[in-house]
């Protein structure tokens, strides 16, 4: 049983439970900053089917919970039961002390170092599938492309290749569960434990049950395969999942390897497809950004390595830039008090869910001034600490991904601005909705090719 006694006593919002989960899925950056405004940069807020959650946006006190990560954990929150449904109950992301640290050991080689190179190839392929496909006049869902060529990319990188029946199975798959999530209804209704429902084929629930039985299968009939036949694809992530050892000489179950593809998947996929979004309405809105991002690319010359273009220093500001406006995540996972601690001047009894606020850190003007503009600058002329600039989580949840991300992203952009142009279509700016992983610009952005 957790025991809020002591957060109970901080200050919040006083609106009912149910009407703060709907100001949280369905205006969170206005939400948020309004209880920063209101109770300060730690508050506590209840909502609907959630134990309190304790949003914490001081820096000094992010320091100190990522250093002391020793006092938390993070798996059991009933807020990460959503994520568990997608992810799988053996997912590094939900899982806490030796557990933890042992499948994060198993995970990292796979997405450093040269490995992270070789995707580089497989990336910039996916890109010109997808684009390819565009003419001159056709009007884009940017969201939509992108979320398309990030699958491709993403499903490529995890089984070696994009020409096999199961990567057919999986996309098709993976696509129907997004269309779901990203219904802003279904969406929504998904955080509420009453339409956690099976009402047949046209309930969300009901469908994304399907869908993840469906997954899951296809995945362990791979993992089956290979064992059986002792294949060995080299530099796909799978194969280096299945080649990988703890110091014990232990591997991966297949329930593990199971739930780390699903993990891979979901997290890799629709956030940084948010991301890219995000960025490419900034480059667009801002003409300045574009031309200077074009200045850069250009002086590479003609089909330059991958590797050379993730280095790019204004190609990589305009990505952290984007990242801090509306990084991929609001808050970081809920950080669970396993021993009294004190932070911040506020004492916090064990069962505590505490949230380091990725959004507000990223919007404090002493650290950020002019916080809502769009300043790629603000990361050539200064260097932010880990507890003030943490797009990925922090500490001990640092996303295992967050390289591959990034170097995902900036290929993707770099791809596209080399090769086509493109026109915002309506009256910007635009707002941001939610859906189950993500914040993404309202419509998808609308874009015609030119």
């Amino acid at each position: 049983m957790i025991n809020t006694a002591k957060s109970s006593l901080l200050p919040g919002p006083t609106t009912p439970s149910w009407w703060n989960l709907l100001q949280w899925l369905n205006n969170p950056c206005e939400f948020l900053e309004e209880c920063r405004a209101r109770y300060g940069d730690t508050f506590t807020f209840k909502a609907i089917g959630f134990e309190p959650l304790v949003l914490i946006s001081n820096p000094k006190d992010i320091k100190e919970i990522f250093d002391k990560h020793k006092y938390f954990d993070s798996g059991k929150a009933k807020a990460n039961d959503l994520a568990g449904f997608f992810l799988g109950n053996n997912s590094v992301t939900l899982l806490d002390g030796s557990s933890h640290k042992r499948q994060r050991k198993l995970l990292m080689p796979a997405f450093h170092g040269q490995n992270i190179s070789n995707y580089g190839e497989l990336i910039c392929h996916a890109t010109k599938q997808v684009t390819s496909n565009w003419q001159p006049g056709q009007r884009l869902i940017i969201y939509k492309e992108v979320k398309e060529i990030t699958l491709r990319a993403m499903l490529t990188v995890l089984l070696g290749s994009d020409k096999t029946e199961r990567y057919q199975q999986l996309k098709l798959i993976v696509n129907q569960i997004v269309s779901t999530i990203t219904n802003p209804f279904a969406s929504s209704s998904l955080f509420f434990n009453v339409f956690r429902r099976d009402w047949g084929s046209w309930s969300a629930w009901g469908n994304l049950l399907r869908c993840q039985r469906q997954i899951a299968n296809i995945i362990s009939a791979e993992i089956k395969e290979r064992r059986e036949n002792c294949n060995n694809y080299n530099n796909d992530i799978l194969s280096m999942l299945m080649a990988a050892r703890d110091e014990n000489g232990g591997k991966m179950t297949d329930e593990e390897l199971q739930d780390e593809l699903m993990t891979l998947i979901f997290s890799g996929y629709e956030t940084t497809s948010a991301a890219i979004t995000w960025a490419y309405y900034w480059i667009h809105y801002l003409p300045e950004i574009r031309a200077k991002l074009l200045q850069e690319l250009d002086e590479l010359g003609d089909n330059p390595d991958p590797t050379e273009i993730s280095k790019l220093p204004y190609l990589n500001a305009v990505c952290a830039e984007t990242l801090r406006i509306y990084p991929v995540g609001l808050t970081t996972f809920p950080r669970i008090v396993k021993s009294p601690i004190e932070i911040g001047g506020h004492q916090f009894e064990v069962g505590t869910c505490l949230y380091p606020c990725i959004y507000l850190i990223h919007h404090r003007e002493e650290l950020y001034p002019n916080s809502k503009q769009f300043k790629p600058e603000r990361f050539l002329d200064n260097k932010f600490l880990n507890y003030e600039y943490f797009p990925f989580g922090g500490g001990n949840r640092t996303c295992i991904g967050m390289a591959f991300a990034q170097f995902k992203m900036k290929l993707v952009l770099a791809n596209i601005l080399r090769n086509w142009q493109l026109e915002l279509v309506g009256k910007p700016p635009l707002k941001p909705v939610r859906d189950i992983f993500s914040i993404y610009p309202q419509g998808g952005l609308k874009m015609v090719v030119l």
